[in-house]
Order: C-alpha cells, then structure tokens, then sequence
C-alpha cells in the first residue's frame, strides 16, 4: 500500500498527479500544474464553516461541516474523488496544510469506497514553500547569464533553440513589452513562481547548472519576477543579440501581427477573433501614448489603423511595416540603446543569432 509523503521534490519532478481538497478560491489564488481541483466543500460552505470555527470552536465547526457535506452532495463529490483515484493511481490528495479536509477526504475514501489514497503531508503550503526554496537555492547556486538586444532580435528564438534556457516570457504567457498579451491571458502570480520554480528543478535534476534567461524588468505582463531572481539579473552577465532594422521589422510582424492574430482567431472565431486582435493592438499603442508623445502617437495610431483595415479587408499584412519601423526608429531602439550603455560593463558577447547561439552552447559546456 503506498504511504502518505512528504518528498515534494519527487512529486514535482515527477508530474504527479494531484487533487487539490481545497475551496475553489483558494485553487484559483495559486495551485500546482498538476493539480486538479476537487474541493472537500465549496467556497459557501468553507465561509460557513470558518465564520462558526472563529464563533464557536472546532468541534462546533466539524460539525457543521458534515451537515453541510452530507446526503447526495458527499456522494457526489465522493464519486468525483473515487474517479480521480482510480484514474491516477500514481497520485496524491492535500489540502492547505496537510490537515483536517485531506484526512477527511482521504477517510471517506477508504471508509466508503474502499480506496487507500496518500495525502501530501504539509499540504500546499509546505509545496508552495518548498518551490519557493528552490527558487532562492538555484539563484545563489547556479551561474546564469542574461540574453539582451534591441525589440524584434529574436531573443525568443535562441532560447527555444537551448537545451539550458529559462524562458519567462513563455512561463509568464506575455511577451515582455506593451504589446506582449497574448490571446490566452496570464497566469496567476502564484502559478508563474511555481511554474518557474518546476522548470529549475527539473532543469537541475537534468544536469543542468548554467541557465540563459532574457534581460527582462521586473514585470512580465502582470507577473513580477521573484525578488531573488530579479535582484541576481542586475549583475549577471549580459550577451547581446543583433540583427539588421529590416530582420527584426519582420520579425515582429510575424510575431505581434500575423501570430497575434491567428491566436485570436483560434480562441474567439474569425470576426469576433480579429475585431478583438485589432483592439488590443490600438490599446498597446495607446498603453505608451504618454511615452510617445502626443503628435506621434496620432500619426503612428493612424499607421496602424490603416494597416488593420487592409488586412481586415484583404488579408495583407504588408501596411503593418510602416507603424513597426516608425515605432522602433523612434521609441524601442533609442530606449534599449540607453539601456545598453548603462549595462556595457556587464556585457561579455555580442553577436547575431548564430554567432550569440554558438557562444551560449559553448559557455554552458565550461
């Protein structure tokens, strides 16, 4: 019979599976990739259940409890458990702290269905403590190095192309800049940090001890970089990516037009798909309008207008160059420029793709 753990690192490197017994509120503020929700009470009855343990006690609380988790709503959510276990056999259940609900799930199960299923002992809050940990432990042990360039480099592509890159971007789901939301939205700020931190822990088990990561801000989107990371990247060494105006004028049109659209287009259906796709890229350029000023920003939204009635019209994407290189020419490049030369100490290469591809392979070989 297979015994309740307490090895997280396991669990996580593992991809194992897991049903989260807690209320749908807390699963939503932050939960684990492989975990489903399958809550012992739902958010009602958990509110219910914590106003009478403040009010009266535990054992009042308790009680409530399984009146209100009785009749065809504990069969129901039993069969919903069974399910799960029968399904995952692997698998585990927790609740907060490895407590009172998963002792009752776990029980119940065994009581009434027949199934032995372990529980994670410490529940999320020691997992979610032990991902933080391996966070802080990868920064002060590794050795990383920070991927820089001008917008439209294609800093992106050279990640995917190594075996020991971290990308945050793809982990935050938002590309970095005004115009980086995706079609699919952003995780939580929980689920970002445990996302990151499972990435590192496998990458480690894997061998791994030197990590590439893009030069980023603090913020990706509405997801900020966990302060020991973020504090780390303001000394790590930096190896620059170059290419020509006209290679990343082209790559940001793949990426921010063509690509863009296709995902809203996927997500919401053709119409309503790239009526929203063309409102969000007005909105991106409205985001920095402050920045921009107010003359440029009128001719640079009327560009962009233009192209986006083109391409609804014809499907033509070629208008959408002259907004890109104007807003490069004028904002992104003299802006990353400054940036540059603040960080030029830290810089230890620079290169085009496959010279900066060929110096990182090298580099993680020392």
């Amino acid at each position: 019979m297979r015994t309740d753990t307490a090895d997280y690192r396991a669990i996580f490197l593992g991809d194992l599976p897991m049903m989260d017994a807690r209320a749908p509120v807390e699963f939503h503020k932050g939960a684990f990739p492989s975990a489903s929700n399958l809550p012992l009470m739902n958010d009602a009855e958990r509110q219910r259940v914590g106003t009478c343990f403040k009010n009266h006690g535990q054992q009042a609380a308790i009680e409530l409890g399984h009146q209100l988790v009785c009749g065809a709503t504990k069969a129901a959510r039993l069969d919903a458990w069974a399910a799960f276990a029968t399904a995952h056999p692997d698998g585990y259940l927790y609740c907060f702290r490895g407590g009172l609900r998963s002792q009752i799930v776990q029980q119940w199960l065994r009581d009434e269905r027949g199934i032995d299923y372990p529980r994670v002992t410490g529940g999320y809050k020691a997992m979610r403590g032990f991902l933080l940990h391996s966070t802080e432990q990868a920064v002060a042990q590794c050795d990383f190095v920070l991927l820089g360039g001008l917008t439209g480099t294609g800093k992106t592509d050279v990640l995917h192309q190594l075996a020991n890159s971290l990308d945050l971007e793809g982990l935050a789901n938002h590309r970095g800049s005004s115009f980086g939301k995706r079609a699919s939205g952003q995780p939580g700020q929980i689920d970002f940090e445990n996302r990151l931190a499972i990435d590192l822990l496998k990458q480690r088990a894997a061998g791994r001890e030197r990590f590439v990561v893009e030069d980023e801000g603090r913020m990706i989107g509405s997801c900020a970089l966990p302060l020991p990371l973020f504090q780390g990247m303001r000394e790590f060494p930096l190896v620059w990516l170059e290419d020509s105006f006209d290679g990343r004028v082209e790559r940001i049109l793949r990426d921010y037009v063509v690509g863009l659209c296709a995902e809203f287009v996927a997500v919401h259906g053709d119409e309503p798909g790239f009526a929203l796709f063309a409102e969000r890229m007005r909105q991106s350029l409205a985001n920095i309008v402050k920045r921009l000023g107010g003359e440029r920003y009128q001719r640079l939204a009327a560009l962009l207008q233009q192209a986006l009635d083109e391409q609804q019209r014809s499907g033509a994407i070629e208008l959408h160059r002259a907004w890109i290189a104007g807003l490069l020419g004028e904002y992104y490049d003299p802006m990353y420029a400054f940036q540059r030369d603040a960080k030029a100490e830290r810089i230890e290469f620079s290169g085009t793709q496959a010279e900066v591809l060929a110096y990182l392979r090298e580099r993680a070989l020392r």
